[in-house]
Formats: C-alpha cells, structure tokens, sequence
C-alpha cells in the first residue's frame, strides 16, 4: 500500500486525539461557517478561545483589564518576524502587564497569564487539519496547526513520501514561504515540524536545515525502537500537553550572535530536555523538597514542576551546565537591577555547585577490644597519622620528625 500525505495527516491527528487535543478539519472553523471561530482569514488566532482562556485563567482581574491584554496581544506585529515572536514568547512565559484601578482609587499593576503552566487541564488544547491564512496577497494553507488558548503555537508541514523529489527538505522549503508570505502566523509561533510521514524533525523560526533535529524520545527513558516512525514519536513526545508546557515555559531561549547582531531562537533538543527534566527531578528528592512541593497542590497529587527549584533564568544556566558551555543570558530578557545595574552584568551565582561531602563522627563500637577505623590514624603500631605532611614526595630526603615539626597542631599525635 503506498504511504499518501492524507493517511500521514489522518495518523497524525489520531495521534493529537488520543494525546487529548479535540481535532478540527479548517473548514469547520472558516469564516462564514456555522461553527466559525474568525471573521476573516487573516486571523490566525481563535479569539473566542483565547478570551475564554484568559476570563478563566485571571479571575481577579477586572474584565476592562483582561479586554485590554488581549488587544495587546492582537498588536504585537514589529517590524522584525522574530523582534516580534521574542516580545510573544515572553508574553506567553511571563503574562501580559496591566493595571487597573482598585477600589479605594490606587492603581494595581498586574499579569494577565495566558496559560496555566501547571494545571494541564485548565488550557485549551486544539489541532486543526488544512487551516487557511491570508496575509496582504498571499494565501497559504499549513497542513496542521497546533493551538494552545486559542494561540497557535505549533506548525507541522507535511509532504508526500510516495511522491517523486518529495522530502522533509521539501517541506522545509515550503516554512521558508511561509515565513516570507504570511508572517502574521509565525510570530505566535513556538515550534516548527517537518515529515515525510517516515522521517520527521523539529526545530524554530530562525534554525536552518542543519538545527532541523530528531526527537529519539517519547518520555526520555529510553529512545523509541527505529521500527517506529519519527512523526509519531515526535508529537508524542513535544506535543503530549505536560511536556510542551515545559517546552513552552523552560527550553526555548533567545539570543544574539555578538558578531552578526542575528537573532537565534533555540530550542533544547530531546536529550537535553530530558537531562534537565531528570537532574532537576532528581535534586528535588535529594533535597527532600518533593514533600514541600506536593503540599502546594498540583494535578492529580503531582508536585507544580520546578517551583522553588529554578527561575527560567536559572534553567538556560543548568542547560548551558550540561552542555558544558558557557552561559549567556538571552537577549532582551534581562531585567534591570534596582540598583541601577543591569541583570547581565552583575556577578552570576552558578546553577550547579559542589557540595562538600560532610564528615560523620566515628561511630562507637559496637565489638569489644576492636577499635573504630578512621582514616586520620594508621593502622600499623608505631606510624603516625597521615596527611599531605607526611606524604613521602613531599617530604622526600627529610627525617621524620622534621616532617612531623611541619604539621599543623591538630596533625600532631601520639604512637599508637
């Protein structure tokens, strides 16, 4: 049976249901159908289901408020793609700033949080099959898009694999047009696929095909046999809604190369996100901070991941760690100090520490006439305790009672 790009489309999107995304074909929601959640084809936001998201998500905050971070959000176009999908992510990691006037006549100041980061089932999760975008005079049709509250945060490009010259560089090509000719899209964007329904890679807005990169893990335990087909294990595995919220909100960074003034959106690759995810699981019970954090509350008695762990900030840090590369902060992310001193150039404490290994007292013993062993004392009658004073390269041509002269106080001992 030959493989067609709509048996690829139809699996993908049995794929997203079972992951518990509600499916919609585009038509369905287009404008002037029933069931149609734009007024125009140059909305690339479902308004309806980001308005309904964010009245949930910040019940506090008064309606004017809310109304006025959604404009925002509908105005962010800059005249840079990426300038304009930086300003987003932030928006989408940290909430929108309002203020609103209180009761007694003060102005409060406040976030407007557009998705819930630690409760899974507070957000609204979609995927929708041939979603159409004009854009000026262009008109493109995206085989699927993702959408978190109505914003549409993942984009997956499809091509035939039975086709002759058809590739996962194909459609690689075809987000290139994308970029050029409905931008309004991508600035919401967070992630970017490509497949052939056989081969399938992942990467950002700014990765060229070389940064285009497999996902070899659905849950980071072990890598999916090579029988499996990498389109499958790639939404299973970034789209399964717990893990692309930490995608979302701890492994997506943006920085400027100091010689070319570019801007790179980088997304961590599968092992990366998983190293993290399981050092900072690991601290966690070490620490004996799990209990804490259960008692905080999270869904279905799972611990809120990394809170009082790390700050974003501090994750890029613990990546660069693992990576064994140096850290820079993002650019463009850094806050000032309230001393006047800007975040990225004051002194940075490391994420990763030694900790020094603590010394236990002896303890007593349990055998009579046999004596506790400790490393300060020898273990032959007549030596004396050893310690980098007694070390014969160090002390090579010496007798040793000048070596003896030459040790601290607390060195010094009786024969035993």
């Amino acid at each position: 049976m030959t493989l067609t790009e709509a048996m690829v489309k139809e699996a993908a999107l049995g794929w997203f249901e079972q992951l518990g995304y509600a499916a919609f074909p585009g038509p369905q929601v287009a404008p002037g159908e029933p069931a149609a959640e734009r007024e125009s084809f140059s909305d690339v936001v479902l308004v309806g289901r980001l308005r309904e998201a964010i009245r949930q998500l910040n019940p506090a905050i008064p309606d004017d408020a809310r109304e006025e971070a959604l404009r925002k959000l509908l105005r962010l176009a800059t005249p840079s793609l990426m300038q304009t999908n930086r300003v987003f992510h932030r928006l989408l990691r940290e909430g929108v700033t309002v203020e609103y006037p209180r009761p007694d006549g003060s102005i409060a100041g406040d976030h407007v949080r557009l998705v819930d980061f630690t409760a899974v089932a507070a957000n609204d999760w979609l995927v929708v099959n041939q979603f159409s975008v004009s854009d000026g005079q262009h008109n493109r049709r995206p085989d699927l898009l993702v959408f978190l509250n109505g914003l549409p945060l993942g984009l997956i490009e499809l091509k035939n694999a039975a086709s002759e010259g058809a590739t996962i560089w194909s459609a690689y090509a075809q987000l290139q047009t994308y970029k050029a000719e409905i931008p309004s899209l991508l600035q919401y964007n967070a992630a970017l696929v490509v497949s052939d329904g056989l081969q399938a890679r992942i990467g950002s807005l700014t990765a060229n095909q070389e940064w285009f990169k497999l996902w070899r893990s659905i849950d980071g335990e072990t890598e999916a046999p090579t029988s499996a087909l990498e389109l499958e294990t790639l939404i299973r595995g970034v789209f399964e809604p717990q893990r692309f919220l930490d995608l979302l909100q701890h492994f997506i960074v943006f920085e400027e190369d100091p010689d070319s003034d570019a801007l790179h959106k980088i997304i961590a690759g599968y092992h990366q996100f998983h190293a993290v995810n399981a050092a900072v699981e690991e601290t966690v019970r070490a620490s004996g901070m799990g209990s804490v954090a259960r008692s905080e509350g999270g869904p279905a008695g799972r611990p809120p991941r990394r809170r009082g762990v790390a700050h974003p900030g501090q994750w890029q840090e613990l990546l660069d760690a693992l990576l064994c590369r140096p850290h820079r902060a993002p650019s463009g992310d850094a806050e000032p100090h309230p001393g006047g001193t800007h975040r990225s150039q004051r002194p940075r404490r490391p994420a990763l520490r030694a900790v020094p290994a603590l010394r236990r007292p002896p303890r007593p013993n349990a055998r009579a006439g046999r004596q506790s062993r400790t490393p300060a004392r020898a273990t032959q009658p007549g030596q004396w305790r050893r310690c980098v004073h007694h070390d014969p390269e160090v002390h090579a041509g010496k007798g040793r009672s000048d070596a003896r002269a030459e040790c601290p106080a607390e060195h010094r001992g009786d024969r035993r």
